[in-house]
């Protein structure tokens, strides 16, 4: 399986445009004055930031002219302090205020995804890894939030240097706006293009260092294995080298980082000395004050420490940005199932509606359009009947459960459940009407009575209790010490394979539903097991439609109708003892397994005459 793909490279600016929705919501015009706030903090903390250094000229003018009046440069002391004040309460209100702007736009993204992945099909998630599909989100929220951050930093930036340039050319000349401008043109320019060699070294040492820390997760998990072949020093070795190219990388990095760094101090130093010779020149001339000179100097330091962390703040946009772009990548593939414009409603317990009906019409379908697994399939489940599905490994068996499901549309023919196609409905309300018991169980990392409760929430304890006993799961789960409420781990890994399969029984029993899959049921059980929860199976199939996919064949015998499928095809149908008789491919499997053998492969040989 492959990884969720990056979408392709797209401009700075179009990534940035596919945000602008997030911050600028129709139906929250709280959110949208909040924005409206943020920016106009943001010009009043930079008109305040750069009237800071032309309060402090004229103290110091002030104070190296005195005049009569004393008065005049404690108020400018004190309006400098005031004016910093304010500088600092409008920056730290304006972050406030945009803080729930950002978090809000981070989880909106993030759920948006989420949402997606779910509305996608199956054939999408088994062609992902599901761990790179959750860190794809993962990493695009962050990116949200990262590059929001970074615009508070980022936009005012621009609006001082904008501000002091167009200040120091009023106040100044054009010599001195040209030489700011350069400064922090030359800057800009050598720190991009600096980072931007940077990003390849940092990422060769994070590759480098998931390198090692997969070699170590790979050794951990496999930590039996590596006893049995006494191969400790072999993965420590590995681990080893792994961790010195990362040293090696590592120390790298901090050689480009200390190049950065000095590269940046030269280009402002460089600009400050040309400054404070020029302005010092024009002192010295009398065109002037002291004043004057601080105050240009002082524009140049206040400007160089916002783009001290340019580097890093350009690095994080550009990781940012790929981040990002992995998202907005699953965001644009294309859901293949959808509901219809206008759906048709559908009872959905049976406790509401009796048992549905079922019929499959010629029914073509195959999970990549080289390879056709059902070939014209038809049949008919009346409803609060059962029909079982047999047949050899490949045939297509489960692949009627997940069309039925919808998981998948059909490429041609027709799935109709009470005489309407299933895409005639909602596939909430219809999944809300079918029950499956899948082959292999997999169980929410949480405990027993939150699994079973999970076929409906907010089921009561008794109604919980009472689907346990039908699956003959209660008095085991009374025998834990911590009953209902024990924790089943990642994937259900505490309990045995036989009781995460009396647990998905419980929980589609608890479900209540109108039409029952069950997919290989049993077939995690051992014999006794199996007769026990079959005789509950029994009962509660006995009310409602159901549709059996059986490899053991002895559980299928009371079936209204068993379908033999094999090569995508219906090739035999009918009651067991009636199947036994023919003497067909249902004879021939059920022979090979009444001799203890594998039935799939006789029913293959067989397949091949049919």
């Amino acid at each position: 399986m492959s990884s969720p793909p990056a979408s392709a490279a797209r401009p700075a600016g179009v990534t940035f445009s596919r945000l602008l929705p997030y911050l600028w919501p129709r139906d929250d015009p709280r959110l949208r004055w909040r924005v409206v706030g943020v920016a106009m903090l943001l010009v009043a903390a930079k008109l305040a930031t750069v009237a800071i250094p032309w309060l402090y000229s004229r103290v110091v003018d002030a104070l190296s002219q005195p005049s009569g009046v004393a008065a005049t440069p404690i108020l400018l002391i004190v309006g400098y302090g005031l004016v910093r004040l304010m500088a600092a309460a409008f920056n730290e209100l304006r972050d406030a205020v945009f803080a729930p702007v950002r978090f809000r736009v981070a989880r909106d993204a993030a759920m948006r995804s989420f949402r997606h992945m779910h509305d996608l099909s199956l054939r999408f998630h088994l062609d992902r890894r599901t761990g790179g599909v959750t860190r794809a989100i993962e990493r695009g929220t962050e990116a949200v939030e990262t590059l929001l951050r970074m615009a508070l930093v980022i936009l005012p930036t621009i609006l001082e240097a904008v501000l002091v340039i167009g200040l120091i050319w009023r106040m100044f000349d054009w010599r001195y706006a040209l030489l700011i401008f350069g400064a922090v043109a030359a800057y800009v320019g050598f720190t991009f293009a600096f980072t931007s060699w940077r990003i390849g070294i940092r990422r060769r040492m994070n590759d480098i260092n998931s390198e090692a820390t997969g070699k170590a997760l790979d050794s951990l998990l496999n930590y039996e294995t590596v006893k049995y072949f006494s191969n400790e020093t072999h993965e420590a070795k590995r681990y080893g080298e792994a961790q010195t190219r990362y040293a090696r990388a590592a120390v790298h990095t901090q050689y480009s980082l200390s190049a950065l760094n000095f590269g940046q101090a030269a280009i402002i130093g460089i600009a400050l000395t040309l400054v404070m010779l020029l302005a010092g020149h024009d002192v010295a001339a009398g065109r002037l004050t002291v004043g004057r000179f601080v105050l240009i100097n002082t524009y140049l330091l206040q400007l160089y420490a916002p783009l001290n962390f340019l580097g890093s703040i350009y690095s994080s946009i550009r990781n940012s940005l790929v981040d990002l772009e992995h998202m907005l990548g699953l965001l644009d593939e294309t859901v293949e199932v959808v509901d219809p414009a206008h759906p048709l409603p559908i009872a959905a317990r049976l406790h509401d509606a009796p048992p549905v009906s079922v019929e499959f019409r010629d029914v073509h379908f195959g999970y990549r359009r080289d390879r056709e697994i059902l070939h014209g399939v038809s049949f008919t489940v009346p409803p609060g009947k059962m029909v079982a599905i047999v047949g050899p490994t490949g045939a297509g068996k489960s692949t009627i459960s997940r069309l039925l499901f919808r998981f998948y549309d059909t490429w041609s023919g027709q799935i109709l459940i009470d005489g309407h196609d299933v895409r005639d409905y909602r596939q909430a309300d219809l999944r809300a009407a079918i029950g499956v018991v899948p082959q292999d169980t997999v169980l929410f990392n949480d405990t027993i009575g939150y699994n079973i409760a999970y076929g409906r929430l907010g089921a009561t304890e008794a109604e919980i209790e009472h689907a346990a006993r039908l699956a003959q799961v209660h008095d085991f789960i009374m025998s834990l010490p911590e009953g209902y409420a024990t924790r089943v781990g990642e994937r259900g890994l505490k309990l045995s394979g036989g009781e995460k399969q009396r647990v998905a029984i419980a929980r589609t029993i608890l479900k209540d539903p109108r039409l029952l899959i069950l997919d290989e049921a049993t077939s995690a059980l051992d014999t006794h097991t199996e007769r026990e929860i079959q005789a509950a199976l029994g009962a509660v199939s006995a009310e409602r439609t159901t549709v059996v996919i059986a490899h053991r064949l002895s559980t299928v015998v009371d079936a209204d109708e068993i379908l033999v499928l094999a090569g995508g095809l219906v090739r035999e149908r009918g009651r067991h003892a009636d199947l036994v008789a023919r003497g067909g491919l249902y004879a021939a499997m059920w022979a090979a397994q009444d001799a203890g053998q594998t039935p799939d492969v006789t029913a293959e040989s067989v397949a091949h005459t049919v």
